[in-house]
């Protein structure tokens, strides 16, 4: 049976006259069958898994399948559609630590400065609230390595600083001061790789640390 008709089957199931037993098994069959799919069809139905159960206000598999759904798209590099789930993430959960940092690695693979700066600031306040300043530190310092912009590096001074990882904000304030890191990428596509590269690996990473999100 085609995977999107056995989708639109398992939400008449959860949303129709079926019990709620019924409609969970539905779902848990698609969500095993998306598992198996290819990571270009199976990120849509991980999203509308989500959406499905935030409407059943199961906020927890709700994130879960929002997060599978971002792990896919990665994987199939469309940055695009992963920022969208990772801003509806946020929306959902805004202390979604790992989610913040695949957001900010993904701002800065498409140059979207102004927004990488955004969501660097609101990565920095959970981390701190958190507890996560370490590897928070890590994965900061690594974006200024890889990222040459002026605008962003001062921020990544200002966030490390923050964050209390002194040398770490020594060594973004003396890229800033001499225009990059000089190992950074040289020319856009690799930045894009790069960058696309680093937010798999941090996502992964997290993921493994038990963060939900």
């Amino acid at each position: 049976m085609n995977l999107f008709r056995k989708w639109r089957e398992s939400l008449n199931g959860l949303f129709g006259s079926g019990g709620t037993g019924s409609s969970d098994r539905h779902l848990k069959e698609l969500a095993a069958e998306a598992e198996r799919a290819s990571p270009g069809a199976r990120w849509a139905v991980f999203n509308r898994l989500g959406d499905a159960y935030l409407k059943e206000d199961d906020r927890i598999r709700a994130l879960r399948y929002f997060g599978k759904a971002i792990d896919a798209l990665l994987e199939d590099d469309q940055p695009e559609p992963a920022r969208a789930v990772a801003k509806k993430v946020i929306r959902l959960h805004p202390e979604a630590i790992r989610t913040l940092c695949t957001l900010t690695w993904l701002d800065l693979a498409s140059m979207k400065v102004g927004a990488a700066v955004a969501s660097l600031e609101e990565y920095v306040t959970v981390a701190k609230e958190g507890k996560r300043e370490r590897l928070a530190c890590g994965q900061i310092l690594e974006m200024a390595r890889l990222f040459s912009d002026t605008t962003f590096l001062e921020a990544t001074v200002k966030a490390l600083e923050t964050l209390g990882c002194s040398e770490d904000s020594a060594q973004a304030a003396e890229w800033a001061a001499s225009g990059g890191s000089p190992t950074a990428p040289e020319d856009r596509k690799q930045l894009y790789i790069s960058c696309l590269k680093a937010a798999i690996g941090s996502n992964k990473k997290m993921k493994a640390k038990g963060s939900l999100a």
